[in-house]
């Protein structure tokens, strides 16, 4: 079971960027597995936000987010990143990385290794 970290919340005004890592204690070259950026706002429920394959192919976009943020991965490293731009009130959440076998379904329980999570604040 890999352990993941992740790193590069804060705070950031409406408008401006951040980019979230996530370092994952395996590497993931050779095998095929799902990497993705959930996040959980107050009072609302965990949504997956972005997901990539771990070839490289991104896999799925939110719709509120489609357009401004970007998943990568580098398989080598054993890193996941998301860079947010246009950064929004609404995107204020606590954002998880999450990884698991391929599955191609996105929901929360086809992730089976998670990180503690890392805030994401955005002022208006």
């Amino acid at each position: 079971q890999a352990k993941l970290v992740e790193s590069g919340g804060g705070s950031v005004q409406a408008g401006g960027s951040m980019r979230l890592s996530c370092q994952s204690s395996e590497k993931i070259t050779g095998v095929r597995r799902q990497m993705a950026w959930f996040r959980q706002g107050p009072g609302k429920e965990r949504e997956a936000v972005a997901v990539i394959e771990s070839f490289g192919r991104p896999t799925y976009y939110a719709d509120p987010v489609r357009g401004r943020f970007t998943i990568s991965v580098d398989p080598f490293k054993g890193a996941t990143y998301l860079q947010m731009d246009n950064l929004k009130f609404d995107d204020t959440a606590m954002y998880y990385c999450a990884e698991g076998p391929w599955s191609g379904d996105y929901t929360w329980d086809h992730f089976s290794d998670w990180g503690q999570g890392t805030q994401v604040t955005v002022s208006s």
